[in-house]
């Protein structure tokens, strides 16, 4: 009977742990949650499962075999021919990981092989593991795309693109601070500190009033205005503080009047100087700064160039109609017989 009741439990428990087993296995056959990309080997694993042979490297100008005579000689007495391939702007979009260290990888494999880098502007994308390099160089196609194909072989590298011959649409972001006295007054602004005041003399007797500032700025306007004036028999009557405050006006208003003809914009006026904020593509962004040049730049920061590759746009069926119907009716009797 204890033999019986014996083997009566040791079934009901192996059923026991049959159904437990069963319980614990079937959670596998459930779609897991995708694997985490916070390091940056998973960069190493996308390209590694997209490999795909790259193309070969653009020809380059080798120089002719020559004797060992020649050789020498070319060592001795002559220099050796420089390649002939133009050098050109290149633009690299890369995508790499967001983790510390990266931009010096970039940045230290570039400047190993040499090149300059024009702008280099880093951000964060929409995802959240992800950053975007915008990098300007110039240099030799086959020299270039084999820096390019060294970058993306770096691990926390995801991917690098070259937007050379591509179309694309570029901007820079330029902040320029602008002189509203006249450029005759810009090295006295440089001196006068953080607020640009225009410098006074190097032993003042006392702290100047906001009247005698007002006095002593529609005399420098007044010598600028009238530069021979020390030599004429007669000096002409100095101006008068509004008469001061008008000049300043019309500086300002022209500033404002070349900033709408570029799309720029004021984003902050001063005493002294204004602030103009212009985004636009570089060629654009020089050309301002040249204008802008003769009233007087006390400073400038620009961002690098970013791009960004256009999207085709795809030709609908309607085009076709519409193209059908510019030809117009067809008169029958100019048409071939049959």
């Amino acid at each position: 009977m204890f033999a019986l009741r014996s083997r009566c439990a040791s079934r009901v428990a192996s059923s026991r742990l049959f159904s437990t087993s069963t319980r614990l296995r079937a959670p596998e056959d459930a779609p897991k949650p995708p694997r985490s990309i916070d390091d940056s080997t998973s960069a190493l694993d996308y390209k590694t499962a997209q490999r795909i042979r790259p193309p070969p490297l653009p020809a380059t100008d080798l120089p002719r075999s020559r004797s060992a005579e020649e050789a020498v000689t070319n060592i001795l007495y002559n220099t050796p021919p420089p390649s002939l391939q133009p050098f050109k702007k290149h633009i690299f979009n890369c995508l790499v990981q967001n983790e510390p260290g990266v931009l010096s990888r970039v940045s230290g494999i570039l400047a190993g092989r040499g090149f300059n880098i024009d702008s280099l502007v880093v951000c964060r994308t929409e995802i959240r593991d992800l950053s975007r390099m915008s990098i300007v160089l110039s240099g030799q196609d086959g020299v270039v795309e084999q820096a390019r194909r060294q970058l993306e072989d770096l691990v926390p590298v995801w991917a690098v693109l070259d937007y050379t011959d591509t179309r694309v649409i570029t901007r820079e972001l330029l902040l320029v601070k602008v002189s509203i006295l006249g450029p005759e007054y810009l090295e006295d602004q440089l001196v006068g500190g953080p607020s640009h005041e225009p410098r006074r003399g190097p032993h003042p007797p006392h702290r100047e009033t906001k009247l005698e500032k007002e006095t002593v700025l529609a005399h420098n306007f007044e010598r600028g205005a009238h530069p021979n004036s020390h030599t004429e028999s007669h000096n002409p009557p100095p101006l008068t503080p509004s008469e001061a405050l008008r000049l300043k006006h019309q500086h300002l208003q022209s500033i404002s009047v070349l900033s709408n003809q570029f799309g720029a914009k004021i984003v902050d006026v001063s005493e002294n100087s204004v602030i103009v904020e212009l985004t636009a593509k570089t060629n654009r962004v020089i050309a301002f700064l040249s204008l802008l040049k003769p009233f007087g730049i006390l400073e400038s920061a620009r961002t690098g160039l970013m791009a960004m590759p256009r999207t085709p746009i795809t030709h609908s069926s309607d085009d076709s109609d519409d193209a059908a119907d510019d030809i117009g009716v067809v008169d029958a009797s100019l048409l071939p017989p049959g």
